[in-house]
């Protein structure tokens, strides 16, 4: 009688253990999605002034920006992406990809021209992943101009920026198999690993689906992984891991134009798919619309 009341006394004990873990998970991405400005204590951030490009960038929720801007970012979001969607067992599908990008939880990087005009975005989230407290970005779509210089990096490593200074686990996204310049370029110059939660990791359909789920963990999820009981993934060079103030390597004079979402809005999809960029020599329509 005494041995069950104990361990009746354990798995209460490991229940409110759990539930305490989850609580503080959410609290950690309740108190990033009530910030006004992720980029507010990092001004030097919102400025990209490389490689013949004089930028700015603001930080936003979807709320905040104009119609026009949403407009804007959902056509350049069709035309660099349908091609790759319906490649894909997703298909392309208007409606839901507009809901997805207007989802009352989306947050937006919007890069700015001079003349006041928009010339890349990032779409992303602050979320909760299998547990883990994590900014997903769904998007980073670039027009023709401004491609091959370095920007899509950039916004790239601003997430990376954001997620550590505000103590998400890791930065995931999704990208297609089919798209293999996305691939290459997220997985060789910036360090994203395949993620747990990858179908070809899960097992769950493997080679039959058409994207791979990769991450990137931030200084809080080293941490955590450092001291679990599996395998510590192979850590980045230190020159490309981010801190609350991380100095980004200077581009080359040609770097990639990136791409990611995630696609959660279309049916039978998870919440993001597909990255893609121009790598040098080929000319891709950018973000996604990469052509092998």
């Amino acid at each position: 009688m005494g041995r069950k009341s104990s361990k009746a006394k354990e798995k209460k004990q490991k229940r409110l253990e759990e539930r305490a873990a989850m609580d503080a998970v959410c609290a950690k991405v309740e108190a990033a999605n009530k910030l006004e400005d992720p980029l507010e204590a990092f001004p030097v951030f919102k400025k990209y002034d490389r490689n013949g490009l004089n930028i700015s960038i603001e930080c936003k929720r979807v709320s905040g920006l104009e119609p026009a801007t949403v407009d804007w970012a959902f056509d350049l979001t069709k035309s660099n992406m349908q091609t790759l969607y319906e490649q894909s067992e997703w298909g392309w599908k208007d409606r839901e990809k507009r809901e997805e990008m207007t989802d009352d939880r989306a947050w937006y990087l919007i890069a700015w021209e001079e003349s006041a005009v928009p010339v890349a975005f990032s779409h992303f989230r602050f979320d909760v992943e299998c547990g883990d407290e994590v900014l997903y970005c769904y998007e980073v779509q670039l027009e023709s101009k401004v491609r091959r210089k370095g920007l899509g990096k950039f916004l790239i490593q601003i997430l990376q920026l954001v997620a550590n200074s505000t103590q998400m686990k890791k930065v995931m996204l999704t990208v297609f198999k089919h798209n293999h310049g996305a691939y290459q370029f997220f997985r060789e110059a910036l360090q994203f690993e395949i993620d747990d939660t990858s179908p070809s990791m899960s097992g769950c359909c493997g080679d039959d689906c058409s994207y791979e789920i990769l991450s990137r963990r931030t200084k809080f999820g080293d941490s955590q992984h450092a001291h679990s009981d599996s395998p510590a993934a192979p850590q980045p060079p230190s020159s490309l891991r981010t801190s609350t103030e991380p100095e980004l390597p200077e581009p080359r004079a040609d770097p990639a134009a990136q791409s990611a979402p995630r696609t959660g809005g279309l049916e039978g999809a998870p919440r993001g798919a597909g990255q893609g960029w121009d790598p040098p020599g080929k000319l891709g329509r950018s973000g996604l619309s990469l052509r092998p």
